[in-house]
């Protein structure tokens, strides 16, 4: 069974928010946004946070390894029940095999290692501006994922069941490493146009800083554990990573394609937002200067 609990609002805290509606200081929907208690839905083995939406944009994700089929089975059903499409990472074929039958609409990508259960009601949602038959050019949240080789799709498959949760539109340029250094230049225009770039690579981890010398937006470099034995199993992409020349270029954890993509993510919705804001007050600027 699973039970919603209320984290409680300190007391004094609480009478510091009150007094200030009271006094006019503070209006309504502030006020009502403070005291939103925090959700967490007990399920025994987990306490899921069904707050984190509200607080940081995007609901939880559930990390898979480690977890049993019966507490994965918990967790995605308070979610569900929630309203939250799930999205769990590091879920083995073997678990997949048993959540599948029970979770019917879900969809396991083997390469990524990824799940995912939509809600009953989850379908496109047209925004306002598309809907009233107005043309929006402000363009929708953009990444791109960059890998230096094949061997590198698994991580990279995870950032963009990342990125597809998250609603960002993805473009995936495989298999540009530095071996052959004529592919990337192929390929920048591809780059030219998005929020935030994931790149993914093992080896020496060089890619990163070719990528962040050509575009001006983020790079997010994922080292990933392919390699032989000077490696260290990611280690050394990951120095050569963070020693990285290019201004542009940050570096995650070793095979952290989602940890990447959110980062990406978070900063294309931003981005894609203040495009948006910016479309929007561009009639009332126009007709500002007309006066």
């Amino acid at each position: 069974m699973c039970v919603v609990t209320i984290e409680r609002m300190e007391r004094n805290e609480l009478e510091r928010l009150v007094g200030q509606l009271m006094t006019g200081q503070m209006p309504v929907e502030q006020f009502l946004d403070q005291v939103q208690r925090r959700r967490t839905a007990d399920v025994g083995d987990a306490r899921v946070d069904l707050d984190r939406q509200r607080r940081c944009g995007f609901p939880e994700v559930v990390y898979g390894e480690g977890k049993s089929v019966e507490a994965l089975i918990k967790i995605f059903e308070a979610l569900l029940s929630d309203g939250v499409e799930v999205l769990a990472t590091r879920i083995s074929a073997d678990k997949a095999s048993e959540l599948l039958p029970t979770f019917r609409q879900a969809r396991y990508n083997d390469v990524a290692r990824c799940l995912r259960i939509p809600t009953v009601d989850s379908t496109p949602v047209e925004s306002t501006r598309a809907s009233s038959g107005q043309h929006s050019t402000a363009g929708p949240p953009r990444v791109a994922i960059v890998t230096a080789g094949t061997a590198d799709l698994p991580v990279a498959e995870e950032a963009r069941e990342t990125l597809d949760w998250m609603g960002v539109e993805v473009e995936l340029i495989s298999d540009v490493g530095v071996a052959g250094p004529h592919r990337l230049p192929e390929q920048v225009d591809r780059l030219t146009d998005v929020d935030a770039i994931v790149v993914v690579a093992g080896m020496e981890g060089a890619l990163p800083s070719i990528v962040g010398g050509y575009v001006a937006c983020p790079v997010f470099g994922v080292p990933t554990s392919v390699g032989y034995g000077a490696s260290f199993g990611g280690i050394a992409p990951l120095l050569s990573m963070l020693n990285s020349c290019a201004a542009n270029v940050a570096v995650v954890n070793i095979d952290a394609g989602f940890k990447a993509a959110y980062l990406a993510g978070l900063i294309a919705t931003r981005a894609a937002t203040a495009r948006q804001t910016a479309e929007e007050k561009e009639p009332q600027m126009d007709a500002d200067k007309r006066r």
